[in-house]
């Protein structure tokens, strides 16, 4: 009677923490990517596990390969459609950032809320290789960049920046420019007619809306004597609110003749307008093409939208954590934020776009 040969048992993850000289623990971190394990020690159990033919070649080639970059998007929730676009955009664009190995997310944050915005980042900080926010002007933001940057997270903000921080960079327009544009739109818009104008701004808490009322605000002193800038009013980007102001702005100024809607909700103010219609007729700039702006341009609601590529915004993002990561100047291949002015034409059935540059 013959005696049957003995099995070859496969190798397991005590034979590789024996071929390697750690533990067990140590194994199971690399393998799974857990942070905590020095690289030359990941080299050398990833060197016992393929002399041991622990895992396949194609995985151990994706076990060497560098882990992507995490970035998380920090945006402000039910705000504006641009905003809820661009945090879309993130997800369905994976795609694209491959090349860059780097790997993006959308968190949504409460809006207006900087308390909430601080915490979100060090949160998230505990987790993400970089953060992109929506600045908010408060010291408990600011504080919170300045612990990322000592952790060695770096933090980029966008559409709004937060001055005196250690956030790396801001991608965006230069708001004070927009602002400018608006002013200068809707007094050539106007006319030599003389009438109010008002602004109505998402929260001044953004530095990009109290910069954007700036700008408008030098344009209109500079260059149109004849129209008189009301108080501005803040609608929190709440389509609801945004109406209320608009009616009550209408009912007050029988001679409202132009609205610059700073930041989002433009439909609420379009409806207000169309309600009154003919007989109060306002000339109404706004920001962020979207589906809906476009709609308004498109009908007749509204007369200009001052926007920015959200493809473009991502891709800076994308390109600013690549080169971080691999000590490339931080700008290098990132390109200037350009703005566009999309006017309704004159058929009403199609747009036509002028682009500028951003300063």
């Amino acid at each position: 009677m013959g005696v049957a040969p003995m099995t070859r048992l496969l190798p397991g993850i005590t034979d590789v923490a024996a071929q390697a000289g750690v533990s067990t623990a140590t194994v199971d971190r690399v393998l799974n990517r857990r942070a905590g394990v020095r690289q030359a020690t990941v080299q050398r159990v990833l060197k016992a596990a393929a002399e041991l033919n622990y895992l396949p070649e194609a995985d151990l080639y994706a076990m060497l390969a560098p882990a992507p970059t995490r970035v998380t998007f920090l945006l402000p929730r039910d705000t504006s459609g641009f905003i809820n676009m661009l945090g879309d955009m993130v997800g369905y664009s994976q795609g694209q950032w491959a090349p860059y190995n780097v790997k993006c997310r959308t968190e949504w944050v409460d809006s207006f809320n900087p308390e909430a915005l601080a915490q979100a980042l060090l949160r998230h900080g505990k987790r993400s290789d970089g953060l992109v926010m929506m600045a908010l002007e408060d010291p408990a933001v600011r504080e919170a960049v300045a612990t990322l940057a000592e952790r060695g997270v770096p933090v980029l903000t966008v559409i709004s920046d937060i001055a005196h921080s250690q956030r790396a960079a801001y991608i965006g327009l230069d708001n004070r420019a927009a602002g400018r544009t608006a002013g200068y739109l809707i007094g050539r818009f106007i006319g030599a007619r003389e009438g109010k104008v008002a602004l109505i701004a998402g929260s001044l808490r953004y530095a990009a809306h109290h910069e954007r009322e700036a700008g408008f605000l030098q344009v209109m002193q500079e260059m149109f004597p004849n129209l008189t800038v009301v108080g501005l009013r803040e609608g929190h980007d709440d389509s609801a609110k945004n109406y209320r102001q608009t009616r009550a702005l209408m009912d007050q100024y029988r001679d409202l003749a132009g609205l610059y809607n700073i930041g989002g909700a433009a439909d609420g103010v379009a409806r207000a307008l169309s309600e009154r219609g003919r007989d109060q007729p306002v000339v109404f700039v706004g920001h962020g093409l979207t589906p809906d702006t476009r709609a308004m341009l498109i009908d007749g609601s509204m007369d200009a939208v001052i926007t920015q590529s959200p493809q473009a915004t991502l891709m800076s993002c994308v390109r600013i954590f690549a080169n971080l990561r691999d000590k490339r100047d931080l700008l290098s291949g990132v390109e200037v934020t350009r703005s566009q002015v999309i006017f309704r034409a004159v058929s009403y059935t199609h747009l036509r776009a002028h682009e500028t540059r951003g300063n």
